[in-house]
């Protein structure tokens, strides 16, 4: 199998050795690790997007780790234009680009290309989620579906981010958000990548999630907090969605104790890891699915 040629693209759900694979596919195939995960990019979040070790760094070159502020905005889009260019120089240097993570937004923005939608101003977004708070889930859904009959075919009415994503776009573009998704075209051609999902079992995923938690507190989790903190980072930055940041500063303002911390942040975790598990299945139908345990088989087989 020889995957020199191509450029290796794995996801998985939080807590899966994603990290730990790449390193051992790349002694392999002569191969650069690169970030494709919103947290891991931001410079002070390092323990809690369970970025990658420094004694990883010097086994293998990694590229877009912990490179950003948390203090500033960070798209997918901004995200696509450094990808592209880390992907270019790696292969100049005859290197095989391996990009890893669990944002399955930068997976398509990478493969299917990247929607141009029309910057939304923030006051608008604001009332659609006013009007999303004021009458409840299941009636935005209604007005949605209403609004744009297409998204009936692709938004679950439990789904209530896309929900209201769908609903501003429409709204302000006139425009569904599926007609710009179908009007996008791709940079690269299909058998430009070799895409590999690690399909993990939900319990022994439940159980490292749980260890990795403990193991995030004893090396300085809610030191990283109170320095995050300190930096009054604005509500509306993404780096405030950290899983453990929240739960952190209540341990710290004294209102739960540290092993409803560990509890909460292994919950909150949980759930991420089945919505990553549900992005797969609906985006990633064509990639190829290995279970953890066949890890070794498949680099053996390279």
């Amino acid at each position: 199998m020889d995957l020199r040629s191509k450029v290796i693209l794995i996801y998985g759900p939080t807590a899966s050795g994603k990290s730990e694979f790449a390193i051992r596919l790349a002694n392999k195939v002569n191969g650069e690790v690169v970030n494709a995960d919103s947290m891991q990019v931001y410079n002070e979040l390092k323990i809690l997007s369970a970025r990658p070790f420094l004694k990883d760094y010097k086994k293998i070159r990694h590229h877009l780790y912990g490179f950003q502020s948390v203090k500033k905005k960070f798209s997918t889009g901004d995200w696509l234009k450094l990808v592209n260019i880390k992907i270019k120089d790696i292969k100049r240097r005859n290197k095989t680009p391996i990009l890893v993570g669990g944002t399955g937004l930068y997976f398509k923005a990478l493969t299917n290309g990247l929607t141009k939608i029309p910057n939304i101003p923030v006051k608008f977004r604001e009332k659609v989620r006013s009007l999303h708070k004021k009458i409840g889930s299941k009636n935005f859904y209604l007005k949605l579906v209403k609004l744009d009959p297409l998204t009936k075919n692709y938004i679950n009415p439990s789904d209530t981010q896309r929900a209201i994503r769908a609903y501003e776009i429409k709204l302000f573009t006139k425009k569904s958000m599926y007609e710009w998704f179908k009007d996008t075209k791709p940079k690269y051609e299909k058998n430009f990548f070799y895409k590999i999902y690690i399909d993990f079992p939900r319990i022994e995923l439940w159980k490292r999630i749980n260890q990795r938690t403990i193991l995030m507190l004893e090396k300085g989790a809610v030191l990283e907090v109170k320095r995050f903190i300190k930096l009054k980072v604005p509500e509306s930055k993404s780096a405030n969605k950290a899983i453990g940041i929240n739960e952190i500063r209540q341990y710290l303002q004294k209102k739960i104790k540290i092993s409803d911390v560990i509890e909460k942040i292994s919950i909150k975790t949980r759930q991420y890891a089945k919505r990553q598990s549900t992005w797969a299945r609906g985006n990633m139908s064509e990639w190829m699915k290995i279970n953890p345990n066949d890890l070794n088989k498949f680099l053996k087989k390279i």
